[in-house]
């Protein structure tokens, strides 16, 4: 079997260089710089070392020319939300459409995109129809294989994570499960829906337990009562499961649960649970920011031009994405309160901050008054407590220190330091 995998970020570049060591594979993406990137050994999303790129018998490519002869086709292109927090489908369909062009009667379309269930079968596979001329299950089929890439996890890998993998008939299930259990083990779901619904709310799930820490992180702030210091306690018993209050960004954690609930509503039915989810951990930054109006106000910065330094504006630590991270919601709320925010992240692309988010990463920061370790990258805490105080302005002024993460050890608490963890 010859395979294109469309769509080379997080997903589909990872998932190329591991199914050429077994298949002839080329991978396609629209965008130019991302191949050449690539073609010159280089991953900017840092899942892939120079030497697996070097190694593996791969065709990038931006020429659809060059996928002509494929019998498989794998898209994982991005699902993200409009700013309504509706499902965009148009990198789904956009790929669905590009590839109808290209098939030929026999070849097999793979989807590993997060979508609820029924977007395979119910929206691309028309798509395909009108595109290719062809009839399906006639001509060709279609299965669905979700993605399970968890930026910066080396241990959770692709080669050592359970793939689900479906199909429309026993026969395009045999071959799908085929190429996906060369490079790791695989469970076969019953149909096409069940792996896409088993998908989104792996992640839903996630969602709804976070919530419920930062609600619980909400009440006990109220309370004088340490939220880590509770689940710590609590996770002595061992059916208790330790999801930790925070910030939830993201490319699925914060966009998944919509897919579920805008499909639940075309069926007459609020998902109230996960949307309330949704809301909670939506609402942790302007909570977070709160807190540090409150420590500033009882410590008297709130001055003249007062400075917070953020450290960390990536969604998670020790990974280079920046989607949908919630740091930029605390930074648009700083500057309506007049605090001038500073930003620090030697993992964040600088280039792509300015044009996402419209903000500047320094390099040159100013002595603050207060500072927020929102992403505990290792390296921005290496030295404990040594690498937040040198952002301050001295040991005579103090400094408060929100640890968004409860990255810190509170044992070696200095004297200056007012500290808030949620």
């Amino acid at each position: 079997m010859n395979i294109a995998v469309i769509g080379l970020g997080y997903v589909g570049a990872p998932l190329a260089v591991e199914l050429s060591r077994h298949f002839p594979v080329v991978g396609y993406d629209i965008n130019v710089q991302r191949i050449d990137e690539l073609r010159r050994f280089q991953d900017r999303t840092g899942e892939i070392d120079s030497a697996a790129l070097r190694s593996a018998n791969i065709l990038f490519t931006g020429d659809s020319d060059h996928i002509l002869e494929a019998d498989v086709y794998i898209i994982t292109v991005p699902t993200p939300v409009t700013e309504a927090n509706v499902p965009d489908l148009g990198p789904v369909r956009s790929a669905t459409e590009r590839v109808a062009k290209l098939l030929t009667p026999g070849d097999i379309v793979i989807y590993e995109s997060t979508v609820y269930p029924g977007v395979t079968e119910e929206v691309c596979v028309p798509l395909l129809e009108k595109g290719s001329g062809f009839e399906w299950k006639k001509h060709f089929h279609v299965g669905y294989s979700p993605e399970r890439i968890n930026p910066g996890d080396r241990e959770h890998t692709l080669t050592t994570t359970t793939k689900i993998v479906s199909g429309d008939d026993e026969n395009t299930l045999d071959k799908i499960d085929l190429i996906y259990s060369a490079i790791t083990k695989t469970y076969r779901a019953p149909c096409i829906k069940v792996a896409e619904a088993a998908k989104v709310i792996e992640n839903t799930q996630r969602d709804v337990n976070i919530a419920l820490m930062n609600e619980l992180s909400q009440i006990f702030t109220r309370l004088k009562v340490d939220t880590n210091d509770v689940i710590n306690a609590a996770a002595s018993k061992w059916n208790f499961q330790a999801f930790r209050p925070g910030l939830v960004g993201g490319h699925c954690i914060s966009v998944d649960p919509y897919y579920l609930s805008h499909k639940a509503a075309t069926q007459g039915f609020i998902a109230d649970v996960i949307l309330s989810a949704r809301e909670i951990n939506d609402s942790m930054a302007a909570f977070i920011v709160d807190q540090l109006i409150r420590k500033m106000a009882v410590n008297r910065m709130l001055g003249a031009n007062p400075i917070v330094t953020i450290l960390g504006c990536t969604f998670k630590e020790n990974v280079p994405d920046i989607r949908n991270s919630k740091v930029f919601t605390i930074v648009d709320q700083l500057k309506a309160y007049g605090i001038h925010p500073q930003i620090i992240d030697p993992h964040a692309n600088s280039e792509e901050v300015d044009h996402e988010y419209h903000y500047h990463i320094t390099n040159d920061p100013q002595p603050a008054d207060a500072v927020i370790l929102a992403v505990p990258h290792a390296d921005l805490i290496v030295d404990g407590w040594d690498s937040i105080l040198k952002y301050g302005k001295g040991p005579d002024h103090g400094l408060v220190v929100l640890d968004v993460k409860a990255a810190l050890d509170r044992h070696w608490l200095p004297e200056n330091v007012d500290l808030w963890r949620p």
